[in-house]
C-alpha cells in the first residue's frame, strides 16, 4: 500500500508538470504574442533568444519614450553602419527591407539613442514609467560648460548621458545641447563615486569617452526590423563625424586666472580689432568649408584660444592652419569672391606654401599650409626682399573641435604642446614684440629662393 502511493504521488506530480508546462506554452503563445504584435513572431522567427532579447529591450525602450512623446533618434554605430548599406531599400519600402532580424539583433552590448535636449524636461515620469516596465536606469549630470564664462553660474549641472537597463540589454541615451556656434554638442560620461561602475560595462559605450560636436542634422523616419525610429537623413555623413568628433572645451579657469595677471586690453582699438577679426574668422570658416577644406587655429590665434579664450588684440592678423594634402586651387577665388583679395602668396604648393588675404584698413588672414614628415610636421616663411627660407618644425598632432568667438572650429588637440613648440615654455607671459623670422621657438633656417624662381614663389600684391 505504501508502494502504491508513492506511485500515485509520482504520477500525479508529473501530471501537473506537465499541464503546468502545457500552460507556459499556451499563455506564450495566445498573450505574449498578442501583446507583441504580429511583428514580434515575424521578425523573432530565426533568431536566437539573445538577439531575440535585444530586440525586445528596443521596443520596449521606443514604447517607453514614445508614451512621454520624446523625440530620441538612433544613432548607434554598428546600426547605423548596417543600416548605411541598405539605405536606398530602407527609404523606399515603409515595412523595412527584410522579414528577418538584420539590424536590432546584431550582437552588441548596447543601442544607443540622441535626445536634443530642449525637447524634453519632465525625466521624473519617466522614470517612474520605466521601473514599472522592469527598466533599471542611471543619470550621469556634470557641470555645464556653457556657463563656465559666467562666475556666478558655473557650478550648474545638467543631465548629459542616461542608461537604461533590462535584462541582458542596455540602451545609452546620449543628450545633445545647442551651442552658440550653431552646433550639436554632447558631454562627456564621468561617475560620480557613489555610482555602480559595474551597472554596464562603460568601457564599450560608443558615445561619452569625450566631449563631442556635430553639426545639426536632418532625421528621417524609417522601418526597421518591424520597428518605426529616426535615424540621421544620411548616415554615412553622421559616422563620418563620429569618427572625428571629439571637442575640447575653452579653458576658462586658467583664463581667468590669466586676466588676473594681465588685465584684459578694453580699449576703443582693441574691441575694434577683435570685431573684425571675429567677423573675418567667420567667413574664412564659411569659405573653407564650403569647399570642403579642413583648417584649424594657429599660431596667435590658437594661442589666444588655449591661454585666455579669446583673439589675442595686438597679434594684429587671424592664422590659420591647413595640411598641404587638403590644398585646393579653388581656394584662392573663392575668397577673392567672398570680397578678401590676395595680399601675398609665397612658396609653392610642393614647398613653403603661404597665403594672406586683406581687404583695405582691415585684419589680415594669414594661410600657412603644413607638411608632415615622418615624425614632424612644418610650415614655412619666406622673406620678400632677400628670398630668404624659413621652417617652423612642431610634433604631429591631430584635430579636435572647440568653440570660439560663437563659431565651431578645429585646433590641435595636442594644444599645449603645438603651443609650447611655437612660442616655448614662457607661452603664458605676453610678448607684444614679435618677429616671425627669429621669436618663433620652433623657427629653422631653411635656405634661399633660387633667384629664377622668384616670380613665381614671391607674389605680392
Amino acid at each position: 500500500m505504501q508502494k502504491i502511493n508513492r506511485n500515485v504521488v509520482l504520477a500525479l506530480l508529473s501530471l501537473t508538470s506537465l499541464v503546468f508546462l502545457l500552460f507556459q506554452l499556451c499563455y506564450y503563445k495566445f498573450y505574449l504574442s498578442q501583446k507583441n504584435g504580429a511583428a514580434f513572431s515575424k521578425v523573432r522567427g530565426s533568431q536566437s533568444g539573445q538577439d531575440s532579447t535585444r530586440w525586445h529591450v528596443v521596443r520596449k525602450f521606443l514604447g517607453l519614450i514614445s508614451s512621454h512623446n520624446i523625440p530620441v533618434y538612433l544613432i548607434d554605430p554598428l546600426i547605423l553602419g548596417l543600416v548605411d548599406k541598405d539605405i536606398e531599400q530602407i527609404r523606399s519600402s515603409p515595412d523595412g527591407p527584410s522579414p528577418e532580424c538584420k539590424y536590432f539583433c546584431a550582437p552588441r552590448d548596447f543601442t544607443t539613442f540622441a535626445l536634443l535636449d530642449k525637447t524634453w524636461k519632465h525625466e521624473v515620469d519617466l522614470f517612474r514609467t520605466a521601473e514599472k516596465m522592469g527598466f533599471q536606469w542611471l543619470k550621469i549630470i556634470n557641470k555645464d560648460p556653457r556657463l563656465d564664462g559666467m562666475d556666478d553660474l558655473s557650478g550648474m549641472e545638467i543631465p548629459l548621458h542616461y542608461i537604461f537597463k533590462l535584462a541582458s540589454h542596455a540602451i545609452h541615451l546620449v543628450v545633445f545641447y545647442e551651442r552658440s556656434g550653431n552646433f550639436l554638442w554632447h558631454g562627456p560620461l564621468r561617475l560620480k563615486q557613489h555610482m555602480d561602475r559595474k551597472f554596464v560595462p562603460f568601457r564599450k559605450l560608443h558615445f561619452g569617452r569625450y566631449p563631442g560636436a556635430y553639426e545639426k542634422t536632418e532625421l528621417l523616419l524609417v522601418s526597421i526590423d518591424a520597428l518605426k525610429v529616426q535615424i540621421p537623413k544620411n548616415p554615412s555623413s553622421f559616422l563620418e563625424e563620429v569618427s572625428h568628433s571629439r571637442f575640447l572645451e575653452c579653458r576658462y579657469r586658467e583664463a581667468r586666472a590669466f586676466f588676473q595677471l594681465y588685465s584684459d586690453d578694453a580699449s576703443l582699438d582693441a574691441v575694434e580689432f577683435r570685431k573684425k577679426a571675429k567677423s573675418l574668422l567667420h567667413l574664412a570658416a564659411l569659405t573653407l568649408n564650403n569647399l570642403g577644406v579642413n583648417f584649424w587655429l594657429s599660431s596667435g590665434t590658437c594661442l589666444g584660444w588655449y591661454r585666455q579664450c579669446n583673439i589675442i588684440p595686438h597679434s594684429k592678423d587671424v592664422d590659420l592652419g591647413i595640411f598641404i594634402r587638403d590644398y585646393k586651387a579653388d581656394i584662392i577665388p573663392a575668397f577673392q569672391k567672398a570680397g578678401l583679395p590676395l595680399k601675398h602668396k609665397f612658396g609653392k604648393v610642393e614647398d613653403s606654401l603661404e597665403l594672406s588675404f586683406q581687404r583695405e584698413d582691415d585684419v589680415k588672414l594669414d594661410i600657412f599650409f603644413f607638411y608632415e614628415e615622418d615624425d614632424h610636421i612644418w610650415n614655412g616663411g619666406t622673406q620678400a626682399k632677400s628670398g630668404k627660407k624659413f621652417k617652423y618644425l612642431f610634433p604631429k598632432f591631430t584635430l579636435c573641435w572647440t568653440e570660439f568667438v560663437e563659431l565651431k572650429v578645429h585646433v590641435p588637440c595636442e594644444t599645449l604642446q603645438y603651443v609650447e613648440a611655437n612660442y616655448g615654455p614662457e607661452w603664458k607671459v605676453p610678448v607684444k614684440t614679435w618677429d616671425w623670422k627669429s621669436s618663433p621657438f620652433n623657427v629653422q633656417d631653411n635656405g634661399v629662393w633660387p633667384i629664377d624662381e622668384w616670380d613665381n614663389v614671391i607674389q605680392i600684391y
